[in-house]
């Protein structure tokens, strides 16, 4: 049984003259790349344009949260330097970086 089984695998492994197909040999891969594709940056593209969106729409009056995990409202605009100036609490007003909203909260 053994040495069927022997005979069988060295007949099967014999070099037939031709190459490896290379359809065959690079298929994995292409497979491989298509599913990083559609499960990793394709939707990460698209998170990230969202959020350039709604970084651009952010107007006076919004209420937002900082990456810091500030929360406060848009009281002014400095569109030139990209900067917001957000009311924290009474009477305190702090300068923030555009890109540093992390979203903005709908009321």
């Amino acid at each position: 049984m053994v040495n069927a089984i022997l005979l069988f695998l060295a007949q099967n492994t014999r070099p037939t003259g031709q190459g490896p197909n290379p359809l065959a040999m690079w298929l994995p891969i292409i497979l491989i790349i298509l599913i990083m594709y559609f499960l990793i940056f394709r939707p990460q593209a698209k998170r990230q344009k969202e959020h350039q969106k709604m970084l651009a729409s952010i107007q006076k009056g919004d209420r937002i949260i900082t990456v810091g995990g500030i929360y406060g409202t848009v009281v002014g605009i400095k569109e030139k330097e990209n900067i917001l100036i957000v009311k924290i609490a009474e009477n305190v007003k702090i300068e923030l970086a555009r890109g540093s909203v992390a979203r903005k909260l709908s009321e």
